[in-house]
């Protein structure tokens, strides 16, 4: 349950051999607003805790004795795959990390810790159905102003969105694909469809001058389909925090026959706007499952 920003009635079992550390998180926790179940400083003790409890998040230090944090990790896998493991070290490298990640660690702080840091990483961590929701709600608009915005600045000039649509099935791209993921407590894509012609006519227009190649104009394509879904995220993670979206760089494709192939998000709307330039489609989808490692917040 949310209250208030902070997710209560959120088990947490703290897993580390050095009881500082652990009194550290555990009043860090318990002021934050969480329920710490439990606690554990070797293995043995981690596999009987957690088995006992069932907590909703275990923060696990890397330095146990006789084993190491990941193998903790694996052992609390075994006894349930959807325990949330939260990485609590003083070490933070390249290889730890990797590790981490794939032993399906769900995110890491570094000590000494931030206690807004761990809160907002935790209730990132457990943000339900209630958040997707929100999100479902006002995505497309969200995306839509921001490309009507940025439009207006550069090309003076505000498109004219057609119907919406919520089907996802394959389509013919008109010439050029731009294709933007979307990162952080949901993982999404943005995608941008034109003609050359469309394109040519709008570098033309931003550059004040015609392009010197291909690849400068399908630059200028993936650096405005970067500003739309940049700005678009902002606005999402101004409205809550626990979405923590970013954009990843464009993926840009272009040529004869090219099919924009079906999203598979869990939710997926599409229009196209009608520009001074051409016909631009516009889709924009996200889906449940978390599009990053949540490391930094």
């Amino acid at each position: 349950m949310k209250v208030g920003g902070i997710m209560k009635d959120v088990k947490i079992v703290v897993v580390d051999d050095s009881p500082f550390s652990i009194a550290l998180l555990r009043d860090m926790l318990t002021d934050n607003g969480f329920d710490v179940v439990g606690e554990a400083t070797s293995l043995e003790e981690t596999i009987e805790v957690v088995g006992k409890l069932r907590p909703d998040i275990v923060t696990m230090d890397m330095t146990i004795p006789g084993t190491d944090g990941i193998e903790c990790t694996k052992a609390i896998h075994s006894i349930d795959p959807n325990i949330n493991v939260i990485i609590v070290s003083s070490m933070m490298d390249d290889e730890i990390v990797k590790k981490a990640k794939k032993n399906h660690a769900c995110g890491y702080i570094q000590k000494p810790v931030d206690p807004e840091e761990l809160t907002l990483l935790i209730n990132r961590i457990m943000a339900d159905d209630e958040l997707f929701k929100k999100l479902d709600e006002v995505y497309y608009k969200v995306y839509k102003e921001s490309f009507m915005d940025v439009f207006n600045k550069l090309m003076k000039t505000v498109p004219k969105f057609g119907e919406e649509s919520s089907s996802d099935i394959e389509l013919v791209s008109r010439g050029i694909s731009i294709v933007m993921g979307i990162i952080g407590k949901y993982s999404g894509r943005m995608l941008l469809d034109m003609s050359y012609d469309t394109a040519e006519k709008l570098s033309e227009f931003a550059l004040r001058r015609k392009s010197k190649d291909a690849e400068e104009m399908l630059n200028i394509m993936g650096e405005i389909c970067n500003m739309v879904a940049g700005n678009a995220s902002s606005v999402l993670n101004r409205k809550d925090k626990l979405l923590g979206l970013r954009v990843a760089p464009p993926s840009i494709f272009y040529g004869n026959s090219i099919n924009i192939s079906k999203a598979e998000l869990d939710t997926t709307t599409s229009s196209v706007a009608n520009t001074e330039f051409g016909e631009i489609y516009v889709n924009v989808g996200f889906q449940r499952r978390s599009g990053e490692w949540m490391s930094n917040i």
